[in-house]
């Protein structure tokens, strides 16, 4: 790290035990060296303790100091250690942009810390992670007053298993219409928010001010809900959803969830530096997240009458930009895909993948969909409706969309949906059609026959028509 010229960017030492807070302090010493330019380092799990953060806040605090992200999670570095390096974070000479301090043993003391550093002038932090820390509702409120500072550019806020309740929704929602807020990307995974704190949160999220791109909220797994009687359910209450798209382009991203209630939410920009958990945000996204809904069967049907109205009402507005929608794992039913589609079928709608995996839909949601997505102009390009019952006839109906000019569909995945060799007819049809956008088809797991096969096969095959993938 001290040699002339040294090209160590990126070091971790996590899990290492026997760092030490002593042998931290000497690789403080080496990062204050001229030579180095050390960009990234994780100590996480290191049982490190405050000494380190006085180390490490030095070695910020140096000139220059090239350090842009720092990783401690997961070490007994408690409000006097932030504190230190919270001095660190408001120096003129630290560039630090990513902060990650889950499981820290950390209290509202410390957001009073982090407040101030998001506060000066300038603040370089752009992603800070504070997951499984006891914050409550002061410790966010106290964060929420740096979050509206106008000096404060974080992009990234990272708060899952946070114990927070509707009045934190609350500062949140004022925080982020603050003006400007540069808040893209916020996690509130396994929060336990009851129906007061998700409708602050869906108020906010259409407030035009508001620029946020992703908003996670996943409830708690039944095994961290204590003295909760929660009823086991099949993994049929699941959804994710992605989104790659271009810097250039207007951006959103929705996020449904549903032990709690449902929220979303859209933006303009995604930085791509920090990838959300989910591993889907390798490039710019927006998207629609509903994750794991545990709840009594009368509560979940009016939820889900409620959502598909909400989201139709979404897809409507002239400010809506969301491109990506999954609803996997949900009994939608038909009537829910026909309220959805309403909203598909206008012309503000800009959607371009849409994932209704595991829906119990059958041939009366496809004739919704085709009715929907003729219109015009489609951006729809991706559709999935795997493993549900739509049979033959639901393929036809599909197949007169995508014999229609203005389909511009490029995948469709109709995996485990009960078809025979008649669906392969339908769509060797379909594809025959000039123009044929289709690239990617999706029947595995269907009764196919190898005479329903050798149709689209011979599609594949023939370079007259694009279809490029088929899985059967």
């Amino acid at each position: 790290m001290t040699s002339n010229p040294s090209h160590l960017r990126e070091l971790s030492l996590s899990w290492n035990k026997s760092l030490t807070d002593t042998r931290v302090k000497l690789l403080s010493s080496a990062m204050m060296h001229p030579n180095c330019r050390l960009e990234t380092l994780r100590l996480s799990h290191c049982s490190l303790s405050e000494i380190s953060c006085n180390s490490l806040a030095s070695a910020l605090r140096s000139n220059p100091s090239h350090l842009r992200e720092l990783d401690l999670s997961w070490n007994q570095l408690k409000d006097p250690g932030v504190k230190l390096l919270c001095g660190a974070l408001q120096d003129p000479l630290c560039e630090l942009e990513t902060l990650r301090l889950s499981d820290c043993s950390l209290s509202e003391i410390s957001c009073d810390s982090l407040a101030s550093a998001l506060r000066s002038n300038p603040s370089h932090l752009r992603v800070l992670e504070l997951s499984y820390i006891s914050l409550e509702d002061s410790g966010m409120k106290l964060l929420c007053s740096g979050l509206e500072s106008l000096n404060c550019t974080l992009e990234t806020l990272r708060l899952s298993y946070c114990s927070l309740s509707e009045i934190s929704c609350d500062s949140l929602a004022s925080a982020l219409r603050s003006n400007p807020s540069h808040l893209r990307v916020l996690d509130l995974s396994y929060i336990s928010l009851e129906d007061p704190g998700v409708k602050l949160l869906c108020g906010f999220l259409q407030d035009p001010l508001c620029e946020l791109e992703t908003l996670s909220q996943k409830p708690k797994p039944a095994s961290l809900l204590k003295g909760q009687q929660v009823e086991q359910k099949p993994p049929a209450e699941k959804v994710l959803s992605e989104r790659k798209w271009w810097r250039t382009m207007k951006l959103a991203k929705l996020h449904l969830s549903s032990r709690d209630g449902l929220s979303w939410s859209c933006g303009t920009r995604y930085r791509p530096e920090e990838p959300p958990t989910n591993k889907l945000f390798s490039w710019e996204e927006r998207a629609l997240n509903l994750s794991s809904v545990c709840l009594s069967l009368p509560k979940w049907l009016q939820l889900i009458k409620i959502s598909c109205g909400s989201l139709a009402s979404a897809l409507k507005s002239n400010l809506s930009h969301l491109r990506v929608l999954d609803l996997s794992h949900n009994t939608l039913q038909d009537s829910g895909v026909k309220r959805l589609c309403s909203g598909l079928e206008s012309p503000n709608c800009k959607l371009e993948r849409l994932r209704l995996l595991y829906c119990s839909l059958s041939e009366i949601s496809c004739g919704s969909l085709a009715s929907a997505l003729r219109s015009n102009p489609s951006h729809l390009r991706e559709l999935d409706l795997g493993w549900n019952q739509l049979q033959d006839p639901g393929v036809k109906l599909l197949c007169g969309f995508l014999h229609f000019p203005n389909c511009r569909l490029e995948t469709l995945r109709l995996s485990y949906c009960r078809l025979s060799e008649i669906s392969c007819g339908s769509l060797a049809s379909a594809l025959r059609s000039n123009p044929s956008h289709l690239r990617e088809l999706d029947l595995g797991q269907n009764q196919l026959k190898d005479s329903g096969v050798k149709l689209l096969s011979d599609l594949v095959e023939n370079p007259h028509y694009g279809l490029e993938t088929l899985r059967r």
